[in-house]
């Protein structure tokens, strides 16, 4: 990697805060546009390796469905904004019912809402006597079905950052997404910066020609390099901490999975050991700011295994910070 290659990953680091510290789970879920969380533990390992304590972080947070059609948990005075991009997608097709019947289950389920039902399993229950199994089991599926409708729309989400039931919230968007972009897009590149429009598309789940109009959307205003033939905007962070030596990074960590290129900080000899064919994203060791092995908590016990031969520093400090992680998380799951 060269120098420009290595002052990207350096500047990546300091802006999702893994060379510097937020100490406030909130504020470090603002700053980054929520934190991925399709398990919950994810967020709370990604606000210890940076610096942020768990004290009430199961209520701090919103968990809902942003982007990709993936959870993250947000600040809730935040998701008017962050659910505007896609708040007015159509019903989805594979429920099996047009818009409209959509709209009737969507009103229907609010109202159960509204009477005390919250779960998915008493949801089944109710509505198996006007569907048929496979347009309830699509309407009421583990992966959210109708739920993600409705938290797209700002009316549900989950009752909490732990629980599998949903409460109703008053957050619909006022923004169309074309509104929306040039509020979001400057924050994205602020934290995730430098990174090309390409990497925004991916981040927020976006036709990139949504994005072709940089100047629109209030770019114009940040500064760019130039980095294998892309376009990389950032904003100028001011002073920056080095690229620190060995760094834990949990699973789905915003550095690995929040841009459309990265080869630089997930080699592709080294891809497949981190992203599952599941599409699950393992927690990583980082040595220099580049994927080179994976850590766990099994039976609570440090797991580290790294992708090739390490000095035995650089095994010791990843222990460690597993070791820290194990302290850090003790009764908070």
């Amino acid at each position: 990697m060269d120098r420009t290659g290595e002052d990207i990953l350096r500047r990546r680091m300091h802006g999702l805060y893994l060379s510097r510290s937020c100490w406030d789970i909130v504020e470090l879920s603002r700053e980054l546009l929520g934190l991925h969380c399709w398990f919950h533990r994810n967020v709370a390992f990604s606000a210890l390796i940076r610096g942020a304590g768990l004290t009430g972080w199961k209520s701090a947070l919103t968990k809902t469905w942003l982007y990709r059609g993936t959870l993250h948990g947000a600040v809730y005075e935040e998701l008017p904004l962050l659910l505007a991009l896609h708040a007015d997608e159509a019903p989805w097709s594979w429920f099996g019912l047009s818009d409209e019947e959509v709209e009737t289950v969507a009103r229907r389920v609010m109202s159960l809402m509204e009477d005390g039902v919250y779960s998915r399993a008493e949801m089944r229950k109710i509505f198996a006597g006007d569907y048929d199994a496979e347009t309830v089991s699509r309407l009421f599926s583990s992966w959210g079905g109708i739920f993600v409708y409705l938290a797209r729309r700002g009316q549900v989400s989950f009752r909490s950052m732990t629980s599998r039931d949903f409460d109703l919230i008053s957050a619909e968007p006022p923004l169309t997404a074309a509104e929306d972009l040039p509020r979001l897009l400057p924050r994205f590149f602020k934290a995730y910066g430098p990174a090309s429009l390409a990497d925004a598309a991916w981040f927020f789940g976006l036709d990139r020609a949504l994005l072709a109009d940089s100047a629109a959307l209030g770019l114009d205003r940040l500064s760019r390099m130039t980095y294998k033939g892309r376009t990389l905007y950032y904003e100028e962070p001011g002073d920056m901490g080095d690229i620190p030596h060995v760094t834990l990074l949990s699973g789905f960590d915003p550095y690995l999975v929040s841009y459309a290129d990265r080869e630089d900080m997930l080699p592709p000899a080294h891809k497949k050991a981190v992203i599952l064919k599941s599409g699950i994203c393992l927690p990583t060791v980082a040595v220099d700011g580049v994927a080179a092995g994976i850590w766990n908590l099994k039976n609570r016990e440090p797991v580290v295994e790294f992708f090739t031969s390490q000095p035995k520093r650089v095994r010791d400090e990843a222990y460690g910070l597993v070791e820290q992680l194990r302290w850090g998380v003790a009764g908070q799951l």
